[in-house]
């Protein structure tokens, strides 16, 4: 599916009632909503506005019938990089300051990769660990995510997939290391089997620098290793495409 918004007010307020509507049916259905988030500059508004109780966007919402469910949540993260929880670039931080330290969220509810861990290859690990510690799932059994929330470069990468990562061929690890040669700091991403069992994913994407990118994984044709947006395809739920204007200005519909 995909929806375009005129501009980036609009843009927020379909990311809100989208977040808000898929929490509430979720808690509704099993009483716990599961929900990845994305890092990155777009996604700080949405989190705000999340977190907001004097937002005018929650004021045009049923709230009646969708109540964010923020002691029913539990906050999980599609990636993050090596650095501690307080340095400007781990994703966990800019998630706790627009949102998770506003919002009423129970400290147990937030299942943070440990960016100040010795090696990424020690944090993708520990991070696996209380994923499986979280769902429950053994074996060949995969996490499965109310809602994972993505982003998207001007290279067409999402979380840490990056073109040409051995991560986008992984098929048995949850949470891999990822290493970039042209990056001064080590990830960990979630990996594709994972991202792809969730119930839904929404990608969130705006500016005109990624319109390009935009086009190709959603009319192109190129591989994953090009184009790793392209490697998320819900295998048993929705895909739904976010987009503001000058993002989606180069799709042909």
């Amino acid at each position: 599916m995909l929806r375009v918004a005129p501009d980036p007010a609009a843009l927020y307020r379909d990311a809100v009632e989208e977040v808000t509507r898929i929490a509430s049916e979720a808690v509704r259905r099993a009483g716990v909503f599961t929900f990845a988030l994305a890092g990155g500059s777009t996604p700080r508004e949405l989190y705000r506005l999340l977190a907001a109780g004097d937002s005018p966007f929650r004021a045009r919402l049923p709230w009646d019938r969708f109540e964010f469910p923020w002691d029913r949540t539990h906050f999980f993260w599609g990636d993050e990089r090596l650095v501690p929880p307080d340095h400007p670039d781990s994703n966990f931080r800019m998630a706790r300051d627009a949102m998770l330290a506003i919002a009423p969220v129970p400290p147990d509810h937030v299942h943070r990769i440990r960016g100040e861990a010795e090696d990424a290859a020690t944090a993708a690990a520990d991070y696996e660990q209380e994923l499986r510690r979280h769902f429950g799932a053994g074996g060949d059994a995969l996490p499965r995510f109310d809602l994972v929330l993505l982003g998207m470069g001007a290279d067409g990468h999402t979380a840490s997939l990056f073109p040409g990562s051995p991560a986008l061929g992984e098929t048995a690890r949850w949470a891999v290391a990822v290493r970039r040669a042209e990056d001064a700091i080590d990830r960990v991403t979630l990996t594709p089997p994972v991202f792809n069992n969730a119930a839904h994913v929404v990608f969130l994407v705006a500016g005109a620098a990624k319109a390009a990118a935009v086009k190709q994984a959603i009319e192109g044709d190129a591989p994953p290793e090009r184009l790793p947006s392209r490697a998320i395809r819900p295998l048993r739920g929705t895909l739904l495409w976010l987009l503001e204007r000058e993002a989606a200005a180069l799709l042909g519909r």
